[in-house]
């Protein structure tokens, strides 16, 4: 039933507000509001977030909004309004008058996982069936409390049919069409944030904030809203980390590198955060957001969107691809959009990589890169990101703790004579599983600390300065008391930070040897009050609070499916630094293909000579493991698709080809998929997996070829050359 136009009426419940929530966010039974909406012919109106200067904030963003501000809603906007489109591309957002760069660079990292984001933003959604006005935000994708389930401080990361990480699959419990479901992990809770969809528009009808490309599409400036609201107002989005909008999309952990100090394996980290799924964001120098002669702009957080090797000129020259997310605005040094570097470069190359558009998306060198940004933040989905155990299950532990003032707020270790010894403690004990408590050998650890708002409005008090300390204990002490002044006067710390960052979280990997440790968390002053959460992330370990009666708390498994297969792989690129199609075909043909079942592909030499001649730039014919690993990522989406839409045959007829193509984002006409049968297909015409794969990575291809040449995105020129290559190599 659609209710347009509306009647108006408001629909909230009592004030209650929920323990689990950040403070003061009310807990609005959305169910009930949207039974009632659809009841009464009416569509829901927010109290509590209203459409009023309220929400939009009291301070300088006041001054920029236009003198006439009306709120509407997509359909008063809009003959067609969507929610999303999948034929869409994946960077279609910009930044609206709020200063909230930070928020969107993360979520333009979550859109370039078209999996990830189903879940965190479920797209089958629409202003027409059952629609209500109302939309309800949720995410399930970190150890905590599921929504429903027991509120539980230790548990699992499990990985339910998905090749990113740390996804576990949560459904509407409404018909496709009525809700949006997103919940915010938010400082150690699940937060679900409900929200009506009126959204601020100028006399023009234009949205104000965080907008799409494309004009009837809805879906960032409603995820825009529900952040604002949980934040406390739009105003309070104005300046930020990257790294705290993506702690809050996923609940990963983040490692943010300055750049400056980098190491030379920035390659190799970002190499394997790409092929890891991680959401990746970068900052450049602080300052007053202001565009520089360079093309870039001070003082504003980017998304990484790609890397790639290229060879130019018999020598290998390292690309980092960005996007802006003001959609525009773009670097105009070596490698931009009109740099002459292209010509140095083959032609399917420069045809597949550069597309002179000025949409914010751009490449850079991997030198200027670290010279024009200061800060490169990954969020990490699964904990081993830089360590090299491969094929090893991970365990975690998440417990909770306050800094009181006089008490347990004790500051930084400059203060070890007076106050240092009072700050929490905790002790943990880690080890090998596999070798028992006397190996010797080093274990991965990865410690993050996050501290929690300590106001509604996120701009109200500032983060503090936090960081952590880590000691060895070789005795055993009392672990109902803590560790006394003369203990930290003896020891010296085996870790602790460069410096104190005012920032929501700071995390470290570390390896130690087997044995007992102390971790202190603090921040730079005593007698600050706040409270944090810490988690740790090894092999094995025990992890508790010394003095707390939570008792010990031994560490849950992390279930990964893809144990195994990059110790696969990397030992193969180990000795072949350059696979050709025959050693292609043994690598695939050895990988286990979980979602498949018993019906495991087989992969003859002429499909992998087709895909390296898909994948193949620079018509070497071989490829690299940076090339392997984007291959790998892009099929474990592919089986994953196959797999929801076969029904146990091994083939997909035209209706299951169809819907598989558009659950992977990728929308054909009828006739067009018909023809991919005939073409790809079996004798009698459903097609195996093998096929959907060569099928999917040139339709992937010539897609990204059509971007790249259009100029008016209806149809393009190629040279003689040009066209010659794509068709003989495509």
């Amino acid at each position: 039933m659609s209710l347009w136009p509306p009647f108006r009426c408001r629909w909230k419940l009592g004030p209650r507000y929920s323990r689990r929530a950040s403070p003061q966010l009310p807990q609005q039974d959305f169910e009930a509001l949207l039974a009632a909406c659809l009841r009464n012919g009416c569509l829901f109106e927010d109290t509590s977030f209203p459409a009023t200067l309220s929400s939009i904030g009291s301070g300088s963003l006041l001054q920029k909004l236009p003198p006439r501000l009306q709120w509407k809603r997509p359909p008063e906007l809009h003959s067609n309004p969507q929610f999303y489109f999948a034929k869409t591309k994946r960077l279609d957002l910009c930044q609206g008058m709020v200063g909230d760069c930070w928020f969107l660079a993360a979520l333009q990292a979550l859109t370039l996982h078209q999996d990830i984001l189903s879940r965190v933003v479920p797209l089958n959604q629409s202003f027409t069936e059952k629609y209500a006005g109302i939309f309800r935000f949720w995410v399930s994708v970190f150890p905590g409390p599921r929504p429903g389930g027991s509120h539980r401080k230790e548990g699992s990361w499990r990985t339910m049919s998905s090749p990113s990480g740390l996804i576990t699959t949560c459904s509407s419990p409404h018909a496709p069409g009525t809700t949006l479901s997103l919940q915010f992990w938010h400082y150690g809770k699940w937060v679900p944030v409900v929200i009506d969809d009126r959204l601020p528009v100028n006399e023009a009808g234009q949205l104000l904030f965080v907008s799409s490309t494309y004009k009837n599409l809805f879906w960032g400036a409603l995820l825009e809203k529900a952040y604002a609201k949980l934040s406390g107002s739009y105003e309070d989005l104005q300046s930020g980390q990257v790294s705290e909008a993506l702690v809050d999309f996923t609940g990963g952990v983040t490692m943010t590198i300055n750049l400056a100090e980098a190491h030379g394996n920035l390659w190799d980290i970002l190499t394997k955060a790409t092929y890891n799924r991680t959401l990746i964001g970068c900052q450049t120098h602080s300052g007053k957001e202001k565009i520089l002669e360079n093309g870039l702009v001070e003082g504003h957080a980017y998304t990484v969107t790609g890397i790639r090797k290229v060879t130019c000129k018999h020598r290998p020259e390292y690309l980092v691809k960005l996007r802006n997310p003001w959609g525009q605005v773009e670097w105009k040094g070596d490698w931009s959009d009109s740099s002459s570097k292209w010509e140095l470069l083959s032609p399917k190359e420069k045809i597949l990589l550069l597309r002179k558009d000025n949409d914010g998306e751009f490449w850079m060198t991997l030198q200027d890169f670290k010279t024009h940004f200061v800060l490169l933040v990954i969020c990490k989905l699964t904990p081993g990101l830089l360590s090299q155990e491969a094929a090893q299950k991970w365990t975690y532990t998440m417990r909770e703790g306050r800094w009181e003032k006089g008490s347990t707020a004790g500051g930084q270790r400059q203060l070890l004579q007076g106050t240092f010894w009072k700050n929490p403690q905790f002790l943990l004990s880690v080890w090998r599983p596999e070798e028992g408590r006397r190996s010797l050998r080093p274990c991965s650890v990865l410690v993050s600390l996050l501290q929690k708002p300590r106001h509604r409005c996120r701009k109200r008090k500032p983060h503090l300065a936090i960081g952590f300390y880590l000691y060895r204990v070789n005795k055993y002490y009392d672990d109902q008391r803590r560790l006394p002044p003369e203990f930290f006067q003896r020891n010296t710390p085996l870790s602790q930070p460069d410096r104190f960052l005012k920032e929501k979280e700071v995390s470290q990997e570390l390896c130690l040897e087997p044995g007992t440790y102390l971790i202190v968390p603090c921040t730079s002053e005593a007698n600050q009050k706040s409270e944090f959460i810490l988690r740790v992330f090894s092999r094995k370990h025990i992890f508790y609070e010394i003095g707390s009666n939570s008792g010990v708390v031994f560490s849950k498994e992390i279930e990964d499916q893809n144990e195994g297969q990059d110790e696969l792989f990397t030992k193969f690129f180990e000795k072949y630094p350059e696979i050709n199609a025959v050693q292609l075909q043994s690598i695939l043909n050895q990988m286990t293909w979980s979602h498949l079942g018993s019906r495991q592909p087989f992969f003859s030499l002429e499909a992998c000579q087709g895909i390296l001649a898909l994948l193949d730039l620079n018509a070497s014919g071989t490829m690299s493991i940076q090339e392997f690993r984007d291959l790998w990522k892009q099929l474990k989406l592919y089986q994953k698709v196959f797999h929801k839409q076969d029904n146990g045959s091994g083939y997909l007829n035209w209706e299951q080809l169809r819907a598989a193509m558009k659950e992977a984002g990728i929308v054909l006409s009828d006739d067009v998929c018909q023809l991919m049968l005939v073409r790809y297909g079996c004798p009698r015409l459903p097609m195996g997996f093998v096929s959907f794969v060569h099928l999917m990575l040139r339709v992937e291809n010539m897609e990204d070829v059509f971007q790249n040449l259009t100029q008016d995105g209806k149809g393009i020129y190629l040279q003689k050359p040009e066209w010659m290559m794509m068709a003989l190599y495509s």
